[in-house]
């Protein structure tokens, strides 16, 4: 498989260009109506509040961020993190969607200041994808993975192995933005999708992967290594 592909130009998600122009209006029209309501008296809430919404509207444009990313490293074997954030569980457990046996699953969790975008985190053919409605747990809750809306996508490497990604809903995300289309090529360095407003990625390896994270350990999407797959 040749390298290269179809990163991404835009740097801010289509995503959150609604929210970002509404939230822009909103938070305008409410410094406007305090300058103008307390000018003669103070200034200072007026700075108070163009402060806070300053942060606040910061905040929501990192979120919405779309960098772009290049691994520099070999490709072959190798999982990245499908996702900024942190890293919340690593585990042996049963996965009864698509594997029906035995898989480490590391899971990422993205906090509302981490960037939303979700990576690739192998290379290979995908093999399936598939939405799923469901409820709005906390992401960081174990039933969040089997209960929550949800999207998985199964990847085949040219090695073989097949990974499986999980983009979770959290409890304020109510929209998951899959990329990924069935039987296309993808590669490490390209956009999986984007998940809107706090949510979790899970990514199921192979028993025998070697896992290079550690829980609690910070991640970059498309840069950290997760782990290494056995292969040849």
């Amino acid at each position: 498989m040749g390298r290269i592909k179809r990163i991404k130009k835009p740097r801010l998600h289509s995503e959150g260009r609604a929210t970002l122009q509404i939230g822009f209006v909103v938070l305008l029209l409410v410094n406007v109506l305090v300058y103008y309501g307390f000018h003669n008296i103070s200034m200072i809430p007026f700075y108070v509040v163009a402060s806070i919404s300053v942060v606040l509207y910061a905040i929501v444009v990192n979120f919405f961020r779309c960098p772009i990313r290049i691994f520099d490293g070999e490709t072959k074997n190798i999982a990245v993190a499908a996702a900024d954030g942190k890293v919340v569980v690593i585990e042996e457990v049963d996965e009864n969607e698509y594997f029906h046996d035995r898989r480490i699953m590391v899971s990422i969790f993205m906090s509302v200041t981490n960037v939303h975008a979700n990576w690739y985190p192998v290379e290979g053919i995908v093999k399936k994808v598939e939405h799923h409605n469901g409820n709005f747990h906390k992401a960081w809750l174990p039933k969040a993975s089997t209960e929550n809306e949800r999207s998985t996508i199964v990847i085949e490497t040219p090695q073989g192995q097949e990974v499986l990604v999980r983009q979770v809903a959290g409890a304020v995300a109510r929209r998951i933005v899959t990329y990924a289309q069935r039987d296309e090529e993808c590669y490490i360095d390209e956009h999986l999708g984007f998940i809107k407003f706090g949510s979790r990625v899970d990514v199921y390896l192979p028993l025998d992967s070697e896992i290079l994270v550690k829980l609690g350990q910070a991640t970059v999407g498309n840069q950290t290594i997760v782990a290494r797959l056995s292969g040849k």
